[in-house]
């Protein structure tokens, strides 16, 4: 895949950028607003007294400097604070609910995403949040109609590389992250680079069963915890292998079929064992679609609010596990039907 369709690239000098771009490069500075937000955020007192903000802007002028960023897939380029700066600016906001302190211990967080449907949410509420200051995504799929029922794209991007949508929605929104694409998926060739010891969390949000094993074994072989989120009912699974190398995956709910991995991988058995793994606990209107995957329905039903609702309780207990707050495994629900009822 060129790079050029999702890499962003950042630096101190426009000539660089102009000498790059094979066309016309648009561009413009939002350096000398951000400064004065960025006055604001170390003065709170001068807000809405717009000379106070300008003169404190101007001496911020004098220490704070800028960088340049490239969008390729828009042939534009823009002039925004240097990573502190705008860090600082963008996160203002999450204070007191995060810390600058735990903010910092976040943006030091590798997280791996696997799969890009669900993974798009949680992917981008992650870097809304600034949970996780390297993300590794995952994804061999391109983006169809079918699609747009819970991603947060559009029709131009039909075609496109799910994880090309997801980089460049990153870089957009904060250039300072950082993000790997695996655009093959996850493979047999691979996986060992995907999950290696240094990533803190994994979140696996994918359609493949034989795929959501792999991963286990792998997040278990080097010790890190699982969330997976079904977004049914709100349902959330948390398998700390970090403090539990020995649980049984999937809380062990496939333990007592007796079967070998190679088994509990083939196709034929998929259906029986999604139901074992999700359990009975499901909606009723899961439960009625579930016969007719592969009948009138092309694949595993989602809607748009439960796919949002679980890319906000995933970072939410991403966060929590970061930060020390969470330790415990188990299933847990975010179940809007019995949480607001009838």
């Amino acid at each position: 895949m060129d790079k050029q369709l999702s890499e962003s690239i950042i630096t101190n000098s426009l000539d660089e950028l102009e000498s790059i771009s094979k066309s016309n490069l648009s561009t413009k500075s939002l350096f000398s607003e951000q400064l004065k937000e960025l006055a604001v955020c170390r003065d709170v007192s001068i807000k809405g007294d717009s000379s106070k903000v300008e003169d404190f802007a101007n001496e911020l002028s004098k220490t704070v400097s800028s960088n340049w960023v490239y969008y390729p897939w828009l042939n534009s380029a823009y002039e925004i604070l240097n990573e502190k700066e705008f860090i600082e600016v963008r996160t203002n906001r999450n204070q007191l609910k995060i810390t600058p302190y735990e903010q910092k211990k976040l943006s030091e967080a590798t997280i791996a995403i696997a799969g890009l449907s669900v993974g798009n949410s949680v992917a981008l509420t992650m870097a809304m949040e600034r949970v996780g200051g390297h993300l590794i995504l995952a994804d061999y799929d391109e983006l169809e109609l079918s699609n747009l029922n819970r991603l947060r794209t559009g029709i131009p991007q039909i075609g496109l590389h799910k994880g090309v949508i997801a980089k460049r929605q990153i870089a957009e929104l904060d250039p300072y992250i950082k993000v790997t694409l695996f655009d093959e998926g996850v493979t047999d060739e691979n996986i060992t680079s995907f999950i290696y010891e240094d990533v803190n969390i994994l979140v696996e949000v994918c359609d493949s069963l034989d795929l959501k094993l792999t991963l286990r074994e792998r997040a278990k072989n080097v010790q890190i915890p699982v969330i997976m989120d079904t977004n049914d009912r709100g349902m959330i699974d948390i398998e700390r292998f970090d403090l539990e190398p020995e649980r049984p995956v999937f809380h062990g709910y496939l333990e007592d079929l007796n079967m070998s991995n190679e088994e509990l991988k083939k196709p034929e058995n998929k259906l029986n064992l999604v139901q074992r793994i999700v359990g009975n606990d499901i909606s009723e209107r899961l439960k009625k679609s579930m016969p007719e995957i592969g009948k009138t329905i092309s694949s595993w039903p989602q809607l748009a609010s439960g796919v949002m609702l679980g890319g906000a309780a995933t970072t939410n207990v991403c966060r929590r596990i970061l930060l020390n707050e969470h330790k415990k495994s188990g299933r847990f629900y975010v179940d809007f039907e019995q949480i607001i009822g009838a």
